[in-house]
């Protein structure tokens, strides 16, 4: 009779054992995930850094079609616009978008933009030269500013790709301290 009380002892281990693994498993798998998107251009993440734009032989052969989508995050008080939806480029070709924001509330916000693409392999092809989701942006109450992001597409760009969605969503990334920083400045 003692047999059964020591197996279910080594059955509760191994259990607990799966679930620590699981655990373990499922808390990595955000930066193993990150890191095979950026490996694979994968899911639409596009660069943190400025392209360098140098001597790029324009395809006017061809357009792209480029859409921009904008959205905030829930919790995210600000408006947030693009001002041209749709841009037909030549790959190649440099080019500028102007996004707007507001900030409706009485109280300052620091905002960070988080770009993605659609589909997903287009992104290895978007190169943006200057962009606003490079840093946080800081709006004081009631402040509207003018946001522009300059890119140009690869000329490399597969010919099957022909239209491409870029998609920004705005989150509010103000900490506490931050808060009571930026009222008192």
């Amino acid at each position: 009779m003692s047999q059964q009380p020591q197996q279910n002892k080594k059955m509760v281990i191994k259990l607990v054992a799966i679930v620590v693994a699981m655990f373990g498993f499922g808390f990595a798998l955000v930066p193993l995930y990150d890191v095979f998107c950026d490996l694979t251009g994968l899911n639409g993440k596009t660069s943190n850094t400025a392209a360098i734009y140098e001597s790029v032989e324009v395809d006017e052969s061809r357009f792209v079609t480029v859409s921009f989508i904008t959205r905030t995050n829930t919790g995210m008080a600000w408006q947030f616009a693009v001002e041209t939806q749709e841009v037909k480029v030549h790959p190649g070709q440099m080019n500028q978008i102007n996004f707007t924001a507001v900030n409706p509330t009485n109280r300052v916000i620091v905002g960070q933009a988080v770009p993605s693409v659609s589909p997903g392999t287009a992104a290895l092809y978007l190169n943006k030269t200057e962009c606003f989701c490079f840093e946080q942006q800081i709006l004081q109450a009631g402040e509207h500013v003018t946001m522009p992001m300059r890119f140009f597409v690869d000329p490399q760009i597969p010919k099957d790709i022909t239209y491409f969605t870029v998609q920004y969503t705005l989150y509010d990334v103000t900490s506490a301290e931050q808060q009571v920083a930026l009222n008192r400045g």
